[in-house]
């Protein structure tokens, strides 16, 4: 059985609910294992008090050295002027034994994320995530124009074919939208459909 893990990092619960979704979208595939879990927070409690983020995210976190257990990784983080957000960074940045053993070479590797504008940063966040999966020797999947949702000009909408995404606004009051998710779940099963051929 091929197993898919979704690691995502979500400050206010926008890239958790995509997460969800894109976890949905792999359990869609009969044979394939999901696994939703989150990185490590590193700002300090007063902060994340401060700024209130939220907490009570379910999903369990996850250590680096794990990652070489799963044959697909979809990894999903908040936009930070343009690039993954720095809890991601640094959980990435502490994968360098896997990548002096070779555990990811011929894994496959995606990503979604979110910003607060249309014009945020989703597409150069994601394209600059896929740099350290190529460094892993990773097979990169994003989304394929097979996706309706890719588009749809009725609404405002993220996603595209570097992989889905969501527009949180300014203050953070917009989850994602339905459009989106339906980007989010495709995404999960299209990596999924891919890791029960290589893997199943």
């Amino acid at each position: 059985m091929a197993k898919v893990l979704v690691l995502y990092y979500s400050t206010w619960g926008h890239v958790e609910r995509m997460a969800q979704e894109v976890a949905e979208g792999v359990r869609a595939v009969a044979g394939v294992d999901v696994t939703l879990k989150r990185v490590p927070e590193t700002m300090p409690p007063e902060t994340v008090a401060a700024i209130h983020a939220k907490t009570d995210q379910a999903a369990p976190v996850a250590k680096p050295e794990e990652l070489g257990d799963y044959d697909a990784i979809i990894f999903g983080t908040p936009t930070r002027f343009g690039n993954m957000c720095g809890q991601m960074r640094n959980f990435l940045d502490q994968t360098g034994a896997l990548w002096q053993q070779g555990k990811l070479v011929g894994k496959i590797g995606s990503v979604f994320a979110s910003t607060a504008t249309q014009h945020g940063g989703q597409e150069t966040t994601i394209t600059s995530f896929h740099t350290t999966l190529f460094h892993h020797g990773m097979i990169v999947v994003g989304v394929p124009y097979a996706c309706a949702g890719l588009t749809n000009m009725d609404d405002i909408s993220g996603g595209s074919p570097y992989g889905a995404s969501t527009l949180s606004k300014g203050d953070g009051s917009r989850m994602p939208s339905a459009n989106e998710l339906a980007i989010a779940k495709y995404q999960g099963q299209h990596v999924a459909e891919i890791a029960k051929k290589m893997f199943g």
